[in-house]
């Protein structure tokens, strides 16, 4: 097995982890660091082991009449996932999604002792009911990953689907939402499913739209049995109390930290206008970053563009490079560098 990892470099462009390059705005900053300020002299004291104020504000921020007893969260939505796979995975039981998709799934499934098993998409990386409900069956896994819109293609995935998959299993269904934020205003989420499917779950993260990355916070939302599930695996005390101080005080800010949405959403199309232009294949995105494909040669097109101080992904499908929309000066960088490369 390998280690989850991506290029790591001090360059001036980097847009390669799908960040939101945006700063946070100096007024959210001020209150996080008066609330950790405060915080710091309760240190001697362990936290709140049930983070029962931030699951109340992520039961806020979600809406559609969610409550604290229906929200969990951890240190980055892989926790959040690791969570969910050390409780109903495991040895003797499988885990499947449909690649290409986030590859981290396989090494959480498997780091739990589970089987791992990956359906494949159709053209463009689109996944169908039919599709996913033929594999589902033959597969008959336990817990079934959806990355919706889905790492590292950017497609969107259809509320059809998860339904139709839901209803094709026994076991327990995940909506991977990390980057739900960048999806069109009107697109619905699968929180609206929730009701009625104890065994739904839909996870989110404030890495990308909150540009909170480096704080670490993820959740999902999900019948309160399932929560239950989650304690008897968590360990004691997993969330810093100067993590749950930071990710109330962005929430209470949520407008002003998803205010750089729009931002990137149109520097994301720009990129893929731009790439169409130069020859490139953009696929469709509902994210903030862009696949594309018609690449003759990605190792060299890295290369290239890191010698120009631009950081961009080689996720491994031939042919095929990611680019996470940044800022507009960072989408002009990376424009201009590759469309200077010539190849």
């Amino acid at each position: 097995m390998t280690p989850y990892g991506a290029p790591q470099a001090p360059l001036p462009v980097a847009l390669n982890v799908n960040e939101n390059t945006h700063p946070i705005p100096d007024d959210v900053a001020a209150d996080i660091v008066e609330s950790l300020s405060l915080a710091v002299h309760d240190l001697n004291r362990y936290p709140d082991r049930e983070f029962t104020l931030l699951r109340e504000a992520f039961a806020g921020y979600l809406g559609h009449g969610l409550t604290a007893s229906q929200i969990w969260a951890a240190n980055g939505s892989n926790e959040v996932l690791q969570h969910i796979l050390q409780a109903f995975a495991g040895p003797g039981r499988a885990v499947m999604s449909f690649a290409p998709t986030y590859s981290m799934y396989p090494l959480l499934a498997r780091a739990t002792g589970a089987s791992w098993f990956a359906g494949e998409r159709g053209a463009d990386f689109e996944l169908t009911a039919a599709s996913a409900v033929a594999q589902v069956d033959e597969v008959k896994p336990d817990v079934i990953l959806l990355c919706a819109p889905n790492n590292p293609t950017g497609t969107p995935l259809t509320l059809d689907v998860i339904e139709a998959v839901y209803e094709a299993t026994d076991g327990i269904v995940v909506v991977d939402e990390a980057y739900f934020e960048f999806a069109p205003h009107e697109a619905p989420s699968a929180l609206t499913l929730l009701e009625g499917r104890p065994r739904l779950v839909v996870s989110r993260t404030m890495s990308k739209a909150f540009a909170f990355a480096g704080a670490r916070v993820g959740y999902l939302a999900a019948d309160p049995a399932f929560i239950d599930g989650l304690r008897l695996v968590r360990l004691p005390y997993h969330l810093s109390a100067l993590t749950q101080v930071a990710a109330l005080a962005a929430l209470r800010h949520a407008d002003t930290m998803l205010a750089t949405v729009d931002d990137i959403v149109e520097q994301r199309d720009r990129i893929s206008a731009t790439l169409s232009a130069l020859g490139y294949r953009p696929y469709e995105s509902w994210t903030n970053f862009v696949l594309f494909g018609g690449v003759a040669d990605p190792q060299a097109t890295f290369q290239a563009l890191y010698e120009r101080g631009i950081l961009i992904r080689d996720v491994g499908i031939p042919g095929h490079m990611r680019v996470s929309a940044g800022t507009e000066e960072e989408t002009t960088a990376f424009l201009d560098a590759l469309a200077s490369l010539g190849f």
